[in-house]
């Protein structure tokens, strides 16, 4: 399981549950209405039914998916949100990568700026530590849903680079950004359900700091991850379980 997941599972399972899933739906729908200024029909909108599809996942409301929709396409009102990708560095020179979905810049970058400064971090200019980084296509499967051998005749097929097995029993299975969609379509052919599927920002190399450099880099990464802005955060960090521990 990448870093990056790792760190998402163990924010859920502490005791903000109830608020990181409604920051997620926000998150969700926010995806929802970029991806339907594309067009408004999933079948011809290839972004926008891999948001729908990951928010049906996650128990979004249907209605709250018909809404972020129609913003989208503008037939209601709040669809004015731009993407924004920022660059920066955590303690110990981690590689940071934030992704959001913003309607007023002027308040974003500030407010970004502010949480690297304050948790010994910076915020860098574009390009610093994009190429620490591949876009790379992550499916997740859950326990019991195929067999391996199944899963890597089916993913290997359409074009995957890797299939993992994953700490809780399920799979992991990591495609190129532009085999990404070919892929998922096969697993849903193939009636096998994913329990999450997107793009992430893999890194290629791993930085590696002690326990303590380490808590410090997961303290910036969840103020970065609070603000309302955010989409996704990603770094380099080679975490450990004992960083992980509360």
């Amino acid at each position: 399981m990448s870093g990056h997941s790792k760190w998402h599972n163990i924010r859920l399972r502490k005791g903000k549950q109830d608020a990181v899933r409604g920051k997620l739906f926000t998150k969700l729908a926010k995806e929802i209405i970029i991806a339907a200024k594309g067009g408004g029909n999933p079948d011809t909108n290839i972004r926008l039914r891999m948001a729908v599809q990951t928010a049906k996942q996650n128990s979004v409301p249907a209605d709250t998916i018909k809404r972020a929709i129609q913003r989208g396409t503008g037939e209601l009102d709040g669809g004015n949100l731009d993407e924004r990708t920022f660059e920066g560095y955590g303690p110990g020179g981690v590689a940071i990568i934030v992704e959001s979905l913003t309607d007023n810049i002027n308040r974003t970058y500030p407010e970004l700026r502010s949480a690297f400064a304050k948790n010994g971090g910076r915020i860098g200019d574009s390009g610093s530590v994009a190429y620490l980084f591949e876009r790379k296509g992550i499916l997740v499967i859950d326990p019991g849903v195929t067999t391996e051998e199944v899963l890597m005749e089916v993913a290997i097929e359409a074009g995957a680079e890797d299939v993992q097995p994953s700490e809780d029993g399920g799979f992991e299975v990591t495609t190129a950004f532009e085999d990404f969609a070919t892929v998922r379509d096969a697993l849903d052919a193939a009636k096998i359900a994913t329990s999450s599927a997107d793009i992430q920002q893999i890194p290629t190399t791993r930085a590696e700091l002690d326990v303590a450099e380490q808590k410090k880099v997961l303290k910036l990464l969840d103020a970065l991850e609070d603000n309302d802005d955010v989409q996704n955060v990603y770094h380099n960090l080679e975490l450990s379980e004992e960083a992980l521990e509360d």
